[in-house]
């Protein structure tokens, strides 16, 4: 459950874009910046929640930032004001990034190697399942009761997610490995995890797939919805194959692993992303895009991803179990401000074509597979 807030928080509420525009009298293509906002506040509450993670446990640091996500996620319901939006956006992804980066920390608590990618792939399954659902029931809402009703929801829904972490969840690290370093310390341990080849490289494969995917979540309602006239219906149809493609891949991941290994999926992957991303490229900068070969091209891109960001994420880890917690929060912090420049970039760029969306995607493949590149070989 805790898994699925990051993409419900981001997807159910991509149909309603052009209607928060209209709503809070905004321009077009303007309502992308509360995404942005909401990736960089990922960022800035990774770094921190990690930290407090490594320091007090998994339990309160994760009840606490669903407290701060479902307040805020409140506030986006009641604001007036695209920057109010904006800011509530920004706080409730500060509370919200507990979810993020602390379950992370929790399976290389409980696992490593094959078996951490294999759980990876699970909780892989569910951020998949999420934006199935969460783009449809968040058309539903929208058609109803309005874009306010789906801050409603998502606010019910982190409530609902406090609950289990005061009463369900069981805490993974013990009293005994929890590391209580001052401010200079964990500056040290950021840059001494930070000069390990592996968790750069891996941390860079997945940050760049994720500035290609959040190009895609930025760019696409816009492409979509308002340059090729798709209703907000059909938008969730084909953001639910996208999902879908990536939860048959990230399931496929762990039956691969033993005979493949993680490196030569991950390598496979990353070249279909960025074919994909290549040819969507070249029809939207020549004029021959239309929406269901721009939808082909996405769902390859989306779908290899679900091979990409299990192993990225594992093998940034793999190292770095003694502090689990700011490994996973350096990862996501990272990836997330990749994620939030994309997203602005896409606003930024915005001309009523697909190019912006097409040529980021291009952008983020093309980083990752580079980085990929720079892997460390494994031991023979």
């Amino acid at each position: 459950m805790l898994s699925a807030i990051g993409p419900m928080s981001t997807d159910m509420y991509l149909p309603a874009f052009p209607a928060i525009e209209a709503g809070l009298n905004a321009g077009p293509g303007s309502v992308q910046i509360t995404l942005a906002a909401y990736f960089l506040g990922l960022a800035v509450g990774q770094i921190t929640q990690g930290t407090l993670s490594d320091r007090y446990g998994r339990r309160w640091p994760l009840a606490i930032g669903m407290v701060i996500y479902t307040l805020a996620t409140i506030g986006c319901a009641l604001t007036p004001s695209l920057l109010g939006l904006s800011i509530m956006r920004g706080l409730s992804a500060f509370g919200g990034s507990a979810s993020g980066v602390i379950t992370r920390a929790m399976v290389r608590d409980l696992a490593e190697g094959h078996a951490a990618a294999r759980i990876m792939s699970r909780m892989m399954l569910v951020m998949g399942v999420a934006p199935i659902m969460a783009p449809t029931v968040g058309s539903l809402v929208l058609g109803v009761w309005g874009w306010q009703a789906i801050f409603w929801v998502c606010a019910a829904y982190g409530g609902i997610c406090l609950v289990g972490v005061l009463f369900l969840l069981p805490e993974t690290l013990p009293e005994a490995r929890r590391i209580k370093l001052g401010f200079t310390a964990q500056i040290s341990r950021y840059v001494q995890v930070m000069g390990e080849r592996g968790f750069i490289t891996n941390t860079m494969m997945g940050g760049m797939a994720m500035f290609g995917m959040f190009a895609y979540l930025a760019g696409s309602p816009t492409v979509f919805i308002t340059t090729f006239g798709l209703p907000p219906s059909s938008y969730g149809f084909l953001f639910g194959a996208c999902a879908s493609g990536f939860i048959l891949a990230s399931q496929i991941n762990p039956r691969l692993l033993h005979r493949f290994g993680t490196q030569a999926i991950s390598r496979v992957s990353m070249r279909v992303m960025l074919v994909a991303t290549l040819v969507m490229a070249i029809i939207s900068f020549t004029g021959y895009a239309t929406w269901p070969l721009v939808a082909v091209c996405v769902v390859f891109a989306m779908s290899s991803q679900g091979f990409t960001m299990p192993n990225a994420t594992v093998g940034a880890m793999a190292r770095h179990a003694a502090h689990a917690g700011s490994a996973s929060a350096l990862m996501g912090t990272l990836q997330f401000i990749l994620a939030g420049v994309s997203g602005l970039l896409v606003g930024l760029l915005e001309d009523g074509t697909a190019r912006p969306m097409a040529g980021l995607m291009f952008l983020g493949a093309l980083g990752a597979n580079i980085a990929e590149a720079y892997r460390p070989k494994p031991k023979a």
